[in-house]
Formats: structure tokens, sequence, C-alpha cells
């Protein structure tokens, strides 16, 4: 039970409750390697001429052993590897997971099989795993061959080319006295007893339903489905790189068949949970966190009395600025005064003194005339009265209107220096009165701001759900326009998206010394900025910090209002219906899917290598029920099978002792829940009255060698096995008829 539901009347319930810390994270798993493997020797004594060597030649492993064990000696992936070394001059050899104790050997790594195929088609890497398996299981092969029989496994409808090639290697190549194949999953099914009944085998790459009457597998009913575990884990990942596009790690293939093996399961009712996987409640149970290797940033910590002697030096510093700025604004004001004082002395000495004297006092001091000398005089003392304002508070007098008592001076009446003063006065009319203008046009904006919110007032009063209506589509209208431009954003960011693209192409058009756009003839002039509209493009190219970043935020800016204004008088309106409160991680289906039900920050990177898995664990496996979500144009392993049973076996007298015994082998059908869906799904396709019974393999990875093994053990198996005399007489063709084969002669 989630604990969520278990601290239900403990914590406050919903989305917002505060979240359990997650109670486990997996890590990622590495490549198997367990060190290298010890000779075993002891089988090979025990042998004798005619016991079997038995191998289970799987795409996901290779096992190998006696035919008198109960278990395979040797379990290997079908990899090899081999390089030479040039500083040593040696060629290294390299098979099976000994391949991921050597960084080259892994990358010079090659499979027996192409990917997501059962069929050899890389003998040399077959030949090399056989070397390995000889040598570790003791084989002396000091006659020249190993001088034993067999028994290998197959895939259904082996080609004829494989097999060929594969006896020619056993006989030539490795000396074998006698050879048999047969079918993997009948071998799994002959080892539980098995006689009549359905085989279903889902394994690696492929899984096939295979009819058995009697002992005899009916191969021309048996069916391939193009899906196992392999192609599952290639569906995984490619579900977590579109869930993670930018994701720091990489994820290796046995990695993510490792994620597949640990955390998928079979969903009972898959539309119903699929629906509601990701909902608030028990989300952190269902929710499973992967771990990648990452490297944290080393943040040094600080100690809470570092933290506190330097918040204390931080606030000395601020004082002792704030010192040094008020004493530099006493000196200034000082100067100021002193200044003050002396053209008031100066105004004094001239008023008392000659035209000729008074010229040169204000030449003295780089004045024109005494205009000039009162103005000086008339700033000063504004300048003083508004730094006493900002040290003490007083109260800043209004302006005082200027007077340009030369404008209404006719000019013939003036002198030169009169003409010069009066446009002086002109320009400075000019920008008294642009002010004033300007200061007007502030009182008519208020005013008709105050005469519109008057009447919107009168109109919310009048009628109310109008008003409301109305808010609400301008809400709407300015989500879409904040939408739009996240939007366009995002395109922005994405290289080949159409809105990029014209961007670049403006950009290159401008940078062009021959832009697409026609000049008029006669000259090479550039009118580009005669028409407004033109500056747009700037818009146009501008992405990040450059963009329109005060449009957004008056955007921002006028949706609050907007919210404020529903929030107060429309009761249907709530904090929960803002768009701030709809943009909280909690309530977003993305980040349920993206990072759970806990924050996430961008910040760390710890969570930044994480990678959560919801849907996906009962997605993936889906797909052998439901082939067409992952695109595969086939029917699903249950439509197989009731095609198989109700259509093909319809006229068969054995059709109900097939139904009671579906058997499950093969490592795909591991998945917690496959026995229950398969047989809650195929009973519905079936009569009312018939009997069905499914059941699994005791061990569905390694009874298929179990089973050859018991075989090869029987006395009567010797009969099938073709000899090395037989083989060269009658070609690597040749196969013979038994109870468990692949083809029947």
């Amino acid at each position: 039970m989630a604990p969520s539901a278990i601290y239900e009347s403990a914590t406050p319930s919903g989305r917002n409750s505060p979240k359990p810390p997650p109670k486990k994270i997996w890590n990622i798993s590495e490549p198997p390697f367990a060190g290298a493997r010890p000779v075993d020797s002891s089988g090979y004594q025990k042998s004798s001429t005619g016991t079997a060597i038995v191998i289970d030649n799987g795409s996901s492993a290779v096992r190998a052993g006696w035919s008198f064990d109960q278990a395979p000696r040797l379990s290997i992936p079908p990899f090899m590897a081999r390089y030479r070394d040039r500083k040593l001059n040696r060629t290294f050899m390299f098979a099976g997971s000994d391949i991921y104790s050597d960084g080259t050997a892994r990358g010079q790594a090659k499979n027996i099989y192409e990917p997501g195929s059962n069929i050899v088609n890389n003998w040399d890497v077959m030949e090399g795993v056989l070397d390995y398996i000889f040598i570790k299981m003791g084989i002396e092969g000091s006659n020249g061959g190993i001088n034993r029989p067999v028994v290998m496994t197959e895939p259904v409808a082996n080609l004829g080319y494989a097999r060929k090639t594969m006896s020619e290697i056993l006989f030539e190549c490795y000396g074998a006295t006698s050879v048999a194949y047969g079918i993997d999953s009948l071998f799994s099914y002959k080892q539980n007893k098995g006689k009549t009944g359905l085989v279903v085998s889902s394994s690696y790459t492929s899984s096939h339903l295979i009819p058995v009457i009697d002992s005899k597998p009916i191969l021309t009913h048996a069916t391939r489905l193009n899906w196992g575990r392999f192609q599952s884990a290639e569906y995984l990942l490619k579900l977590l790189k579109l869930k993670y596009p930018s994701f720091p790690g990489k994820i290796s293939d046995p990695q993510a068949e490792a994620l597949v093996r640990e955390h998928c399961y079979i969903s009972q009712d898959y539309e119903t949970e699929i629906s509601n996987f990701l909902d608030w409640t028990g989300l952190e149970d269902r929710d499973h966190i992967i771990q990648h290797p990452f490297t944290e940033q080393v943040v040094v910590q600080k100690s809470e009395e570092e933290l506190a002697r330097q918040a204390e030096k931080r606030k000395e510093n601020g004082r002792r600025l704030q010192e040094q700025a008020a004493k530099m604004r006493l000196d200034k004001l000082i100067r100021k005064e002193q200044d003050l004082s002396y053209y008031k002395e100066l105004q004094e000495k001239i008023a008392l003194t000659s035209k000729k004297e008074a010229r040169r006092m204000l030449e003295s001091d780089d004045f024109d005339d005494e205009s000039q000398l009162d103005k000086k005089v008339k700033e000063l003392e504004k300048s003083i009265r508004k730094a006493r304002k900002q040290d003490v508070g007083d109260v800043e007098e209004p302006e005082e209107a200027p007077v340009f008592p030369l404008l209404e001076i006719p000019d013939e009446t003036l002198d030169e220096e009169g003409l010069k003063q009066k446009r002086q006065q002109r320009l400075m009319k000019s920008n008294y009165d642009a002010r004033q203008r300007a200061k007007a046009e502030k009182e008519r904006e208020k005013a008709k701001a105050a005469e519109e919110e008057r009447l919107d007032n009168e109109k919310r009063e009048n009628n109310l759900d109008g008003w409301v209506e109305e808010r609400r589509v301008a809400r709407q209208a300015a989500i879409q326009k904040i939408r739009e431009r996240e939007r366009l954003k995002a395109d922005l960011g994405n290289r080949k998206s159409l809105a990029n693209q014209m961007r670049m192409k403006s950009i290159a058009n401008l940078a062009s010394d021959n832009p697409s756009k026609k000049r008029r003839r006669g000259g090479d002039d550039d009118n580009f900025g005669a028409d407004d509209a033109d500056w747009g493009v700037y818009r146009t190219i501008a992405t990040g910090e450059q963009s329109d970043d005060e449009e957004e935020e008056d955007l921002n800016v006028t949706l609050k209002n907007i919210e404020a204004q529903l929030l107060k008088y429309d009761p249907n309106f709530t904090e929960e219906s803002t768009r701030e409160a709809q943009m909280d991680w909690t309530k977003s289906l993305i980040h349920a899917f993206l990072r759970g039900p806990w924050p996430y920050n961008p910040e760390s990177a710890r969570e930044e290598h994480q990678i959560h898995l919801n849907v996906e664990r009962i997605r993936v496996p889906e797909v052998v029920f439901q082939p067409s979500m992952a695109g595969l144009d086939q029917a699903g392993i249950v439509e197989i099978a009731s095609g198989i049973i109700n259509e093909r076996l319809a006229e068969s007298p054995h059709q109900q002792d097939i139904l009671k015994d579906i058997f499950l082998t093969g490592g795909n059908v591991l998945f917690q829940g496959f026995e229950e869906r398969l047989k809650n799904e195929l009973r519905a396709t079936l009569p009312s009255e018939a009997s069905l019974h499914v059941r699994t393999a005791q061990d569905p990875i390694l009874d298929a060698w179990r089973g050859a093994a018991k075989w090869a053990s029987e006395p009567s198996s010797k009969t099938a096995f073709i000899t090395r005399a037989e083989f060269l007489e009658k070609g690597g063709d040749y196969l013979k008829e038994h109870e468990y084969s692949n083809t029947l002669s």
C-alpha cells in the first residue's frame, strides 16, 4: 500500500500534501563479469565416449554441460572479441562475459547473431565461443577432436544452410562423433512432462506458439511473433529517449534489458491501469527511480559561525559605504553653499560698481552677463534645497513658472546680444512647453483610466454576469498569447523547426550583400528603416534574453490583474483556477510523468541523472499482447493462440486436450502476471464449457537445456543422432526424425 494511503489520517491529503522521500532508488546495473572462470575438467574425466555434450545455443546466452549434469556448467553471452596488441605483439581473444573485463575487448565484441535475430550469421564468433566452451569444460582434445556426441538446440524453422554449416564445424573442426538438433522450447516441454498441449515460447528475440499432439510437434501450425526481450529493451530505450531527450548519460543494451527484467510487469487490465497510472495517490510506489552514475559538484559547506561573520562583515561594509556616501554628500553640499555665498557677494559687488568694472568681474568668473550669474545662483539654490530635502526630509517647494520677457520684444529693437538671448529663451520655452504637454498627457491618461474604471465599475454593478464573462474571455486571450510566445521560444530552441529556419533565413538575408528584397533602379541606396515595419525583423530574429521581455512582462501583469478582479468578484473563480496554481508542478501530468510525485531541482546533478519509470513498466511488456503499440503489424499472442486452437485445430479430436495444457516457457514469460493475463484473455475467446489450464515451466530459462540433457541420456535418443559416417555420406543437409526434432522427415 502506498505511504499516502497509510498515513492519510496523519498528514494532509491531496496533491500538496508532503510526499515521503523515495523508499528505494535503483542503480543502473553493470555488465555481468564475475572474474575469470576456471577450467572444470571433472565432467570430462567422468564422461565416456558415449556421453553427450549438450549446448543450448540461445540468442541471449549459450549454455553448455554434460548430459548427466543437473544444470549447465557454463552460461555465457554469445559474444567474442579478438584483437592484436601491437606493443606486446600478441593476439588476445575474449569470449562470453570475459569481454567486459577489458575495455578494448568490449569495443571489439561481436555477436553470434545479428541483433534481433536467432539465426547464426557470424561463424567466426560461433567457432570462438565453442572453443571457449570446450576449453572451460576441460576437454583435452588429445586425439585432435572432442570425441563426444553433441546435442545442439536451434530455433523453429532454422535455415538449412545454418544447420549445414554448424554440422560441418562440429564434425570437421571439432571431431564430434555424432550430432543431434532439437527445438529449445520443445525440450523444455519434455522436461516438464508434456505430451499434448500448446507450447508458448516467448524468449529473447521472438515468440513461438507450437501445438504438440502425442509428443509430436505440429510445425505446420506453428506461428511466430517477432517480439521478445531484446525488442522490449530496444522499445524501452526509444521511449526513454523521447521522455528525456537531453539526458546526460547513456544506457547500454544490457542495462536496458536489466531495467525491463527488474521493473516491468504485465497489467491485468491495461487500459484502466494506464489511464490511472499517474494519479497522485500511490504514485510514489508505482514510480521507480533509476539512478545513473554521475559526478556531484563539490559545494563547500560553511559553518554557522562563518556565515554569521560574513553577514556581519557585509553589514559593516554597507555601513562604511553609507558613511562615506553621507560624508561625500555633506562635502558637496558645503562646497555648493560656499559657491552660493561667493556668487551672492559677487552680485552685491556688481550692483555697487560701474558697468566696465562689472563686466571685468563677470568675465573673470566665466560669465558673459548678469543673467548667467542669476541663473547660476538659482541653480545652486535649487540644488541645495533638493540635497537638504534628501537628507532631512524638507518639503520641496513647487517649481515656479519661468518667464521669457525677450520673446515679446520685436527683433528690430534688440542688439546682437539681445537676439542671442532671445533665441536661447525661445529654446527654453519650447522645452518647458514640451514638459508641460507631457505632464498634461499623463494627467489626461490618468483621467481616462479613472473614467474607464468608473464605467467598468458601473457595468459590473449593473450586469455582473456579463462583466465576469468578458473578464474570462480576456483572461483566455492573455493565456493564449503567453502560450504562443512560449511555443515560439521552444521552436526557436529547435534548429529543425520552421520558426528557427525562418529566423536563420532572415539573418542570412540581413547579412547578405544582395538581399532578396529588390532595390530600386538608379543606385545602391539601401532604404531599410524608411518604413517602421522594417524594424520588426529584429523582433523576429531575437531569442532568449534579447526577446520581447517587456511585452511578455506586460502580458503577465495584465493576466494577474484580470485574475485579481475575478478572484474578487467571481465566486466560481478561486485560487486553484489561476494560471499560477494550474502551472504548479503538483498539478502537472507532465511533471508526474517525468519526475514522479517529487519536486525537481534542475541544478542538482543527482536528480538530472535520474530516470523515472512509471507507465513504461506496463507499456513495454504489453506489446506481446498488443504488437500494434510498437508499430508491429502482427497479431498478439492471445490472438495467435486463439487462431491455432479455434480455427486450425477446430476439427482435431485433440482440441480439448490441447486446451488442458497451455505451456509457457522462455525468459520473456517471467514477467509478473504473464500467466494470469494469458489465461484470462484466452478464456474469453473459448466456449464457456471448455476446460482451460495454463502452466509455466519450472525454470523457463534452463529447462530447455535440462530437457535436451534428459533426452540425450535416454537410450532411445541414440537413433536420432547423425553419425560422422552419415554426415560424410549424405551431407550436412541430412537430418533424422526424433520425438522433439525441429523437422519431420
